[in-house]
């Protein structure tokens, strides 16, 4: 028996959540010893990714609910909260490290025992990798948005401590050569060029996140299955009207009225409705789909000719 969406999600947010835990003592333990500005920006980017972990703990458990009086689409949209919220405060983390990188080339600072920083950098890239592809995984199954940002998270943090990581490398070969100066900037280059590189995909995300919580419709690939399914029943119905499509999560909602002839019977009307309506829930995961049926106004080139109609 298949497992439902919201057990891959648990277990997405429980490794994501794990993980951070290591993550943040680790680059913690790295910053006191080695007083880097770098890893300042990426203890603050974990920090970030531990708080959105927990909060997103919790919300999958309400994302979950059922829809009831309150709700009458259920809880999903609050998986696009997580990402909006992880998108703006990512935002605000770089715009602040940036600023402190600035300070920092004004006035370079030293960096203690560097060859901690690239160890820790190292071990936190292998851990972050590890996570996103596992996360990944759990988000293609259970088709959520905020279990796929959060892979996007864990994938940007690791390229972000290779970079880090290559950085102390530039450092140390910059000291064995005797080139001090030069080092001393090395630290808050690195931490500015990080800062600006989480600024777009944290906008992107967050931009998502806002936009998919003003009711967007669901993506091109879903409402190319709709059109499809509807184009396979052509022939027993006039047209259809109103198609709304609305993503809330990765719960999807259709609607759209059904013209049918007038003098169709009822439960031939129902049965097809009823049968498109199925057809399309099975082509669209986790989707809600209503349809209205509606009878033809008899204003067709057929009924003007007093011809039969060719949909009875």
């Amino acid at each position: 028996m298949p497992k439902k969406p919201e057990v891959y999600m648990r277990r997405a947010t429980l490794v994501s959540l794990s993980c951070n835990i290591v993550l943040v003592m680790l680059k913690a333990t790295a910053l006191i010893l080695v007083n880097s500005l770098a890893i300042a920006v990426d203890l603050g980017i974990s920090f970030v990714g531990l708080t959105v972990s927990v909060i997103l703990y919790y919300s999958i458990k309400l994302a979950n609910r059922p829809a009831d009086l309150i709700h009458n689409y259920g809880y999903g949209k609050i998986e696009h909260v997580c990402e909006a919220l992880e998108g703006v405060v990512l935002i605000g983390i770089a715009l602040a490290m940036s600023s402190q990188a600035v300070m920092r080339l004004l006035h370079p600072g030293e960096v203690n025992v560097p060859w901690v920083g690239l160890l820790s950098c190292t071990t936190a890239a292998f851990i972050n990798f590890g996570g996103s592809y596992y996360i990944f995984k759990m988000a293609k199954k259970s088709s959520s948005p905020a279990i796929y940002a959060e892979g996007l998270h864990w994938r940007m943090e690791g390229f972000i401590s290779v970079m880090i990581g290559f950085s102390f490398v530039v450092f140390m070969l910059l000291v064995a050569g005797g080139r001090y100066v030069a080092a001393g900037y090395v630290d808050p280059l690195v931490a500015l060029f990080v800062s600006i590189v989480l600024i777009v995909p944290s906008f992107k995300l967050a931009k998502s996140a806002f936009f998919n919580l003003l009711d967007a419709s669901v993506e091109e690939g879903s409402q190319m299955e709709i059109l499809k399914q509807l184009g396979k029943y052509i022939n027993q119905y006039c047209e259809f009207q109103d198609l709304k499509t609305r993503s809330a999560g990765r719960n999807k909602f259709v609607e759209f009225k059904l013209v049918v002839p007038e003098d169709v019977s009822f439960k031939k009307g129902h049965d097809m409705v009823s049968l498109l309506e199925d057809e399309i829930k099975g082509a669209i995961p986790n989707c809600e789909v209503t349809i209205k049926m509606k009878p033809c106004k008899k204003d067709c080139e057929y009924a003007r000719k007093d011809q039969k109609c060719p949909y009875l």
